[in-house]
């Protein structure tokens, strides 16, 4: 017999909350009834058939603070029906993976009546939030209490309530007991042991755990370079143009690990089921506005841009604007080389020890300079790519993505092609290379980890006290992990960890053939990142929503440019080294045709 969502009851006097939403606190009453209803409606009525409830009944609400903290979860039905509504993917009893259907459960393996354990909690919330972001406007013009948030027949709830400021956030909660599971086999124990890659995924989801994965299988891949590097260092550390062997690896090492990556990757996202998951239908992200219309391709009534108004801001303000900050970048890069030419002349002036150390003070300033305007063009670029008006956020995404890195790949590695292929000092290159590369992991550790942490573990003391203080008779375990938590700060995704492995990628295989020991430093911040990245998603960020994922997405792609480019700047490396040149000591221009065919011929085998 079918069973369909509009025979399930909507009502259990106990469930198990997985997910949280916070509503603003002077919220119309009218407001609270009518999300509620909607929330706990039939599917057929137009509701998400959900469970919901406050986090404190009545008397506690008059002895407690955070009034409009509101419970989510759903019935063991309603998640199941909700699984195969999402379409996710599940091993079935023969070994292939199938898309999971109600009606045909008893075929998948891990299944039972009785077993509860058959859907990740990961996967859970997912459902309840994609049941969520689907209760759409019927035939209501407005938000009850709020007639300036209008509504139309079917827009999203739950994005109008985001975007009016009725809601302030929805957060999925953390399972302590299967955190702290997690923990111990994941960081708590510092241990050089394979990350548990399958646990990450049943608790954060598919794309936090391709990036786990990613990092770990990168950080492995770096170990050849540094084991070559270390006696590359130690024997030929002051012959600056015996690099010619380590240029050469570098050519090889840079393009096998990322077509190594693309093949585990597709194993693991197959084991999970996301590589063959019918893709969801994207729907307008919540920023875009515009003009109330149909959608010619949906035929859904929706805001409406214009194509050629989103592209005139593209080119006549976003274009011009990013063509601005990397003249102003290099511009910076100029007035370093200035600093460099000062310690140096001081240094030959003097010749003291203090001078020495001298030597590399501008390339630390340098390199924190670096930082600081990477994270403030960050700023600007997701104000602008948020202005542009993208109707989508894979598009959105996509234009930040280029924004970014743009900028980045200028901004980090300009003053080392400059020193590389212009000044020719492979002396200042190494030096320059060393401590940009030290200084940008350093700073990350305690920008992006350290200080988090240590903010985070103040809050937890302060909250912990005010529980305590309560005489209330509540549920003081359940209220203090939801308060605790809304105030975490929010993980914005892996952008940012992407972003430093594409960077320290383009560290190691552009340049390091001039600074062997650049991998050995890069696997050992890698294996700490390992830690600091997993306290940061267990300890001192809110639980992300899980989001299904076949790969590493655009970041695949980025890599694999600066692969490329690594090409053409270890083949001019390899062109101007001394030992190349006394192999054509009366022509150049044959080398330079030799060194373009060899470019040539890397990248066909490519």
């Amino acid at each position: 017999m079918k069973v369909t969502l509009s025979a399930l009851d909507t009502f259990e006097s106990s469930f198990t909350p997985l997910v949280v939403i916070e509503l603003v606190q002077d919220v119309k009453e009218e407001t609270k009834e009518w999300l509620k209803n909607r929330i706990i409606a039939k599917k057929k009525d137009g509701g998400a058939q959900l469970l919901f409830r406050p986090l404190l009944n009545k008397y506690e609400k008059e002895t407690l603070e955070n009034q409009n903290l509101y419970l989510v979860g759903a019935s063991r039905l309603r998640l199941l029906l909700g699984a195969e509504a999402v379409g996710l993917v599940k091993e079935c009893n023969d070994n292939t993976m199938r898309a999971f259907t109600y009606g045909t459960r008893h075929n998948f393996k891990g299944f039972d009546d009785d077993n509860d354990d058959f859907l990740t909690m990961a996967e859970c919330q997912f459902i309840i939030k994609h049941e969520l972001e689907n209760l759409r406007a019927r035939d209501e013009k407005m938000i009850p209490g709020y007639p300036q948030a209008k509504l139309y027949p079917g827009k999203s709830l739950l994005r109008r309530l985001l975007t009016s400021g009725i809601i302030i956030q929805v957060f999925p909660l953390h399972d302590n007991e299967a955190l702290k599971k997690l923990e111990d086999s994941w960081y708590t124990r510092f241990t050089l042991k394979y990350q548990p890659v399958d646990s990450i995924r049943g608790y954060f989801g598919e794309t936090i755990a391709l990036y786990f994965g990613f990092l770990e299988y990168f950080t492995f891949a770096l170990i050849p370079m540094a084991v070559i590097g270390l006696p590359y260092y130690m024997f030929v550390w002051e012959d600056y143009d015996k690099y010619v062997i380590f240029a050469s690896f570098n050519l090889i090492w840079s393009t096998v690990i990322l077509e190594v990556w693309k093949r585990g990757c597709a194993n693991m996202t197959y084991r999970w089921g996301t590589l063959v998951m019918k893709r969801q239908f994207e729907e307008p992200r919540p920023g875009f506005h515009g003009v109330l219309g149909i959608n010619s391709v949906t035929g859904r009534e929706e805001p409406l841009y214009p194509s050629y108004k989103r592209q005139l801001r593209i080119y006549l303000v976003s274009l011009p604007f990013v063509c601005l900050c990397l003249y102003f970048s290099l511009y910076v890069m100029m007035i370093y080389f200035d600093m460099e030419a000062w310690a140096l002349e001081l240094h030959e002036d003097s010749g003291s020890e203090w001078t020495s150390v001298l030597l590399y003070v501008p390339s630390i300033i340098y390199a924190i300079v670096i930082e600081i305007m990477n994270r403030l063009y960050r700023y600007a670029a997701e104000f602008l790519t948020s202005w542009e008006n993208h109707r989508l956020e894979s598009a959105y995404q996509n234009h930040l993505v280029l924004k970014v890195l743009v900028f980045n790949f200028l901004n980090c590695f300009a003053s080392l092609f400059y020193i590389a292929f212009v000044l020719r000092d492979m002396k200042l290159l190494r030096q320059s290379l060393a401590t940009l590369l030290i200084t940008s992991q350093i700073l990350n550790q305690i920008v992006e980890s350290l200080l988090p942490y240590w903010l985070q573990r103040k809050h937890h003391v302060q909250v912990k006290r005010k529980v305590q203080a309560l005489k209330a008779d509540i549920d003081a375990t359940l209220y203090e992990q939801v308060v605790l938590e809304k105030e975490m700060g929010t993980y914005l995704g892996t952008f940012d960890d992407y972003l430093e492995l594409f960077l320290q990628f383009g560290y190691v295989s552009l340049f390091s053939c001039v600074y062997p020991l650049a991998a050995a430093f890069a696997v050992l911040n890698n294996f700490t990142e390992v830690n600091s990245d997993a306290l940061k998603m267990c300890r001192v960020f809110k639980r992300p929503f899980s989001e299904p994922s076949a790969s590493i997405g655009v970041w695949q792609l980025a890599f694999e440019t600066m692969s490329v480019i690594s090409v053409v700047t270890n083949c001019a490396l390899i062109g101007m080294s001394p030992q190349v040149n006394a192999l054509f000591p009366e022509s150049k221009v044959d080398l330079i045709l030799i060194v373009v065919a060899a470019e040539g011929n890397v990248g066909l085998v490519k």
